[in-house]
């Protein structure tokens, strides 16, 4: 597990090509040919690292994903559910310690794409972002694979994942030492008030819709 986790973080500092396997093992204290027979040699570390992150954020996602779960019925009970989901990954993703060198993989896949960001979009950003789009219509009406409830989705998870990757610079505009649970809480508000917002804005676009289609 430690060469998984230095590798992750490495990975993520320094790319794939800027990181040896000496280096790996020497940070974490494993032999060099551990690398190879627990992985296959760097390709499959790299690899193992995707794997990580696609467990660790479906457990985290999994109000999402969990297609057998009770459905709860209602646009109160819909906008709960989009609350929920918002509170655990800004719970993760912004305040967890562990999401740093998770973020930090993920951006440089996202920079330079392979592999590994191959196994990501298809183990936990797709599934999670469709069955997203599903709530989504469930909760507005607009069909989840419409380009608008795309994008819509994408917004939503973008103003939690800002709080991430501009971390320092929201410590130093808003004169925090981190972001803990009290902090979390206080993003999290904002993003279910611009969820709130934004599914009241589509609702009243329906209805105006609904309007015109009458004259």
């Amino acid at each position: 597990m430690a060469l998984l986790h230095v590798g992750l973080k490495l990975f993520g500092r320094q790319g794939f090509d800027g990181t040896s396997t000496r280096e790996i093992a020497a940070a974490a204290k494993a032999n060099i040919g551990s690398i190879a027979y627990h992985f296959g040699g760097k390709e499959g570390l790299h690899l193992a690292c995707a794997d990580f992150i696609v467990e660790s954020m479906r457990r985290v996602a999994a109000d999402a994903l969990a297609e057998e779960a009770v459905a709860e019925q209602g646009a109160d009970a819909l906008r709960r559910r989009l609350h929920r989901m918002a509170a655990r990954m800004v719970g993760f993703f912004v305040a967890s310690p562990e999401a740093g060198d998770i973020a930090q993989f993920v951006m440089r896949q996202l920079a330079v794409p392979g592999p590994a960001l191959d196994r990501v979009y298809s183990g936990v950003f797709e599934p999670i972002h469709r069955r997203l789009c599903g709530l989504w219509e469930e909760a507005t009406g607009m069909p989840a694979e419409e380009e608008a409830t795309r994008l819509a989705v994408f917004t939503l998870i973008g103003q939690v994942v800002y709080f991430r990757i501009a971390r320092e610079a929201v410590l130093r505009r808003m004169g925090w030492h981190t972001i803990g649970p009290e902090e979390a809480a206080a993003i999290t508000a904002i993003v279910n008030r611009n969820v709130d917002a934004m599914l009241a804005a589509r609702r009243g676009e329906g209805r105006e819709d609904d309007t015109g289609d009458d004259e």
